[in-house]
C-alpha cells in the first residue's frame, strides 16, 4: 500500500502517561460533562433538576490536552479565566449503548482533570443560545494528571479539591455527582461510540473562581492523583 502524502506534518497523537507503566494512554476524544454538581449548578445560576434532565456535554480538540505540571499562558481576548476541578474517566473498551450495569465494564482507569475556561466568554454565549466553543475548547486548557490503571473500577465517593496558591477554592466529595460515573457512561454511549483513548471529565463541584499570571493551581482527586498548573504570562 503506498503510503500517504501530506501537504505538511500531521498533529501529533496527544497521550498522557500512565502509572506504573511505559506505554502512554493515546488520547481520542474529550468530552465534559457540564453542571453535574448541585452546588456547582447552583452557583452558575442554572440548578439541575435531575428528575426531569439529563446530562448534557461539551467537547475539547485532544490538542487542548496539557500534561499535570505545565505552565501554560494566560489566554487570550479573557479578564476572567477559570479554573474547574473533576474527576477523569479513561475509557478503555469500545462502547455503544451500553447499560449501567455493564458500563464498568468499559473503564480502563482515572485521572485528575482541570476544566480551564474562559468564564466572560462561555457566559456570553450561554445567555446569547450560542455554542460554548470560544470559552471552553480553549489551548491548553484540558489539563490532565497520568492515567491510573483501574479496570472495571467504579469510583463512587472520594474527596475533590483544589487550592490556588496554597488557599483552598473547591473541596467537595464525588459522590455528590448528580449522574454518576456508570449513569455518564451509558448515557454518553447512546449518542457516541465511545473508544478507547476517550477522555470523560465528569463535572466540577462548587467554588470555582479565576486565576492570574503567577498562579499555581493544585488539586486531587483522593485514591486517583493529584495535579497542578502553573498560570504563565500572556503571549
Amino acid at each position: 500500500m503506498t503510503q500517504a502524502a501530506y501537504l505538511w506534518t500531521p498533529p501529533a497523537i496527544q497521550s498522557l502517561p500512565v502509572r506504573g507503566k511505559a506505554e502512554r494512554l493515546p488520547v481520542n476524544r474529550i468530552f465534559f460533562v457540564g453542571r453535574n454538581y448541585h452546588a456547582h449548578a447552583v452557583e452558575m445560576g442554572k440548578p439541575v433538576d435531575k428528575s426531569v434532565e439529563r446530562p448534557f456535554y461539551f467537547t475539547k480538540a485532544p490538542q487542548t490536552l496539557v500534561e499535570s505540571g505545565a505552565t501554560v499562558a494566560y489566554p487570550p481576548e479573557t479578564a476572567n479565566y477559570h479554573f474547574e476541578m473533576e474527576l477523569v474517566v479513561a475509557i478503555g473498551k469500545p462502547a455503544f449503548r451500553v447499560s449501567q450495569e455493564d458500563a464498568h465494564q468499559v473503564i480502563y482507569g482515572y485521572a485528575a482533570g482541570l476544566d480551564m475556561t474562559r468564564r466572560d466568554l462561555q457566559l456570553v454565549a450561554r445567555d446569547k443560545g450560542r455554542p460554548w466553543d470560544l470559552g471552553k475548547d480553549v489551548e491548553q486548557s484540558s489539563v490532565c494528571s497520568e492515567i491510573v490503571p483501574m479496570p472495571g473500577v467504579i469510583i463512587d465517593q472520594g474527596e475533590i479539591a483544589l487550592a490556588v496558591n496554597g488557599q483552598t477554592k473547591q473541596q467537595s466529595d464525588v459522590n455528590k455527582l448528580i449522574w454518576n460515573v456508570r449513569e455518564i457512561i451509558a448515557d454518553l454511549s447512546l449518542f457516541y461510540h465511545l473508544q478507547p483513548g476517550d477522555l470523560i471529565y465528569t463535572g466540577t463541584p462548587e467554588g470555582v473562581g479565576a486565576v492570574v499570571a503567577g498562579d499555581r493551581i493544585e488539586g486531587h482527586v483522593a485514591g486517583v492523583a493529584g495535579i497542578a498548573l502553573n498560570v504563565g504570562p500572556a503571549e
